[in-house]
């Protein structure tokens, strides 16, 4: 089965409940959505699952129509622990198997939910490649079982990618990793082209919901970006559908998260006129390099900022 071109997100828990998300879930189904990206700690997986379990039992779908997505949380990167976190995701989401299963994070970090941004886990640390080796090889454990059926890597750099690629037996298919037209990562997205790896693009539309501690004023809306307006008046379509659709014209996959507007979403997306090689070259000019989801709280100890996190420099901090 080929990856759908737009999915939803799941990922509301700072703003919504998991009733909304699920609720959400189930009417997204009905509108032809078929692609759905959870995760362990979005703590809303049991409700989804009931969605599921009911939309099979109605024939509103079958699963193999279905492209359904989880992801590792952070605290359970340890021996064995992979293959547990991965059988309580299938209980609650009610299936016998995944689409692709995701390592959330490179590095076993967590943090207590709702913490403070300047928060610091004492058992946090850096990246280090054999650690995550040793994650990796459960990971490609569950393929061989017939467990999930493509596993990929999110939140990742460059630096990490070369490191850990030539390790694989079993390579990632798919990446996560924060995609708007003011946050364009070129060089990332071009890498994991080149690789073979297919980018799924969180936070589409500029992420309004995100957790207030991923905040800062310098941020910049991709939804507010001048030629997005000047794109969206010209279409006659909310700013968000130009971004998603911006997002499925490079080849990406945007996964959204609404509880009001997944329908529009999907529809004006796939839809509506495509967007011109005009308005593609413009928008790839407006990008700002301004990265939303920063993960302060994941910082060891020591680190400096959360630039640290990323690489930007082309050298993995804290070694």
């Amino acid at each position: 089965m080929n990856i759908p071109k737009i999915g939803l997100g799941t990922f509301g828990s700072d703003r919504f409940t998991p009733e909304q998300v699920a609720g959400a879930v189930k009417g997204a189904i009905e509108h032809g959505y078929r692609l759905f990206d959870c995760a362990a700690v979005y703590g809303n997986e049991d409700l989804i699952g009931k969605v599921f379990e009911e939309a099979f039992t109605e024939n509103l779908v079958k699963r193999e129509e279905l492209f359904i997505i989880s992801k590792v949380w952070n605290d359970m990167h340890g021996k064995g622990d992979i293959l547990l976190a991965c059988a309580k995701t299938l209980k609650d989401l009610r299936l016998d198997y995944l689409d692709i299963y995701f390592v959330h994070w490179p590095f076993p970090n967590y943090h207590a939910p709702g913490c403070d941004i300047d928060a610091r886990n004492p058992d946090s640390r850096p990246f280090f490649a054999d650690e995550f080796m040793a994650c990796w090889r459960q990971m490609e454990r569950l393929v061989d079982m017939g467990l999930v059926k493509s596993i990929g890597m999110s939140n990742m750099t460059i630096p990490k990618l070369e490191l850990v690629l030539p390790q694989c037996r079993i390579k990632p298919e798919f990446m996560e990793l924060e995609l708007h037209p003011a946050f364009q990562q070129e060089e990332l997205f071009n890498y994991c082209v080149k690789n073979n790896i297919k980018p799924i693009g969180y936070s589409p539309i500029g992420s309004p919901n995100r957790p207030e501690r991923d905040k800062t004023p310098e941020d910049i809306a991709a939804t507010e970006l001048p030629e997005i307006l000047e794109i969206a008046e010209a279409h006659g379509v909310h700013p968000a559908v130009i971004c998603l659709k911006w997002s499925v014209q490079i080849g990406a996959v945007p996964i959204p998260f609404s509880v009001n507007n997944y329908k529009s979403n999907f529809d004006l997306t796939l839809n509506t006129k495509p967007l011109s090689g005009d308005e593609l070259a413009k928008i790839k000019k407006a990008d700002k390099n301004c990265r939303l989801i920063k993960g302060q709280v994941f910082l060891w100890e020591g680190a400096g900022d959360w630039h640290d996190l990323w690489d930007e420099n082309g050298v993995i901090a804290g070694w």
